[in-house]
């Protein structure tokens, strides 16, 4: 009964015979072969356009060599401070595009403001005292579980057209916030400015699979050469790619989704139920609940397991639950229940 994270779950089944069927034969190795160009033409189909498409294993590889495709050395890119590449990535960004700056903004429900990001853009902006900001990287969903709303995407990828900077979204989480919000794939993404998308599919059923989508025209043009530099030009390519004709089929990526936002749900309306707070909305699949100490000691004591990030001012613990593709409904319940024992 883990709500540690999404990591925590296998990979789909369709997932797994996938990569089994792609396993056999003979074919040529480092994507030069039919199931790697099938995928990227798989992804250019659901997002309705061209892209450029790369594949990578990791989240972390997929966000650092797509930061430095669009960010100088010397340059600066602006994201939210609790941003995964700010926080959560070992400075992988910064390594990977050779010492670029991460500017980290506040910003209310973990989303940053098409003001705010104008702001920090404009200061210092000419002066060689300065990082120039050449790049803003927005997560979709956010590290505080909310979602950004298209026009807010659209607001910020317009103050990137005016300052002539690249509009990265770490989408770690898309189908997440894609199965919230209820709109396309290109209405989320290059349609509202984004330039480059890490497009997520291990948090989400796939056993290893990342993908760089490069929707402008301008940009790209080196990044294989980024990815061999850094190693993720894998050999046996087909293996990983595989997985993309799978996640992809018959929406199972977005059906997935929609089960783990669904058991998010039901967890916050099971605590409400019960008076706990949950702060910010739960547009996915993360629920971050203050829970009275006895409640959280009593969950753990009972072997669930969830990320218990220290008590808030009034000793509740700030708590964060995730589900993922494959959460029982029972588990959900186990959970409620055992948080009920500690309000009677």
């Amino acid at each position: 009964m883990n709500f540690a994270s999404d990591n925590t779950a296998g990979a789909h089944p369709d997932i797994m015979a996938a990569i089994m069927r792609a396993n056999e034969g003979r074919t040529m190795p480092y994507g030069h072969d039919a199931e790697t160009e099938k995928a990227r033409r798989r992804v250019c189909e659901v997002f309705e356009t061209d892209a450029k498409v790369f594949f990578v294993p990791t989240g972390t590889a997929a966000n650092g060599l797509a930061v430095a495709s669009v960010t100088p050395s010397w340059g600066a890119v602006v994201c939210h401070e609790t941003a995964h590449i700010f926080d959560h990535e070992g400075n992988g960004p910064v390594m990977y595009s050779g010492g670029a700056r991460l500017i980290g903004l506040p910003g209310a429900d973990g989303r940053i403001t098409a003001k705010d990001v104008e702001a920090a853009t404009l200061e210092g902006r000419g002066d060689e005292h300065y990082s120039q900001v050449r790049a803003v990287s927005i997560t979709q969903l956010t590290e505080k579980g909310t979602a950004y709303r298209i026009d807010e995407i659209a607001a910020i990828g317009e103050v990137c057209r005016k300052h002539g900077l690249s509009l990265h979204m770490d989408g770690a989480r898309f189908a997440n916030a894609l199965a919230r919000l209820n709109c396309s794939p290109a209405d989320m993404s290059w349609k509202a400015g984004v330039d480059v998308l890490s497009f997520g599919g291990t948090k989400n059923g796939a056993l290893a699979l990342e993908a760089v989508v490069v929707f402008n025209p301008a940009l790209g043009d080196e990044f294989l050469y980024r990815q061999k530099r850094a190693g993720h030009v894998l050999s046996k390519m087909r293996l990983m790619t595989a997985q993309m004709e799978a996640y992809l089929a018959g929406d199972l990526w977005l059906r997935n989704a929609r089960h783990s936002n669904a058991m998010a749900r039901r967890l916050a309306e099971g605590l409400k139920a019960l008076g706990v707070e949950i702060t910010g909305a739960v547009d996915g699949n993360q629920v971050f609940p203050r829970l009275p100490a006895a409640m959280a000691e009593a969950l753990k004591t009972k072997g669930f397991l969830f990320y218990d990030r220290g008590p808030d001012d009034q000793g509740r613990r700030k708590v964060r639950l995730v589900t993922a593709f494959d959460t029982p409904e029972d588990d959900v319940d186990a959970f409620l229940e055992t948080a009920a024992t500690a309000v009677l």
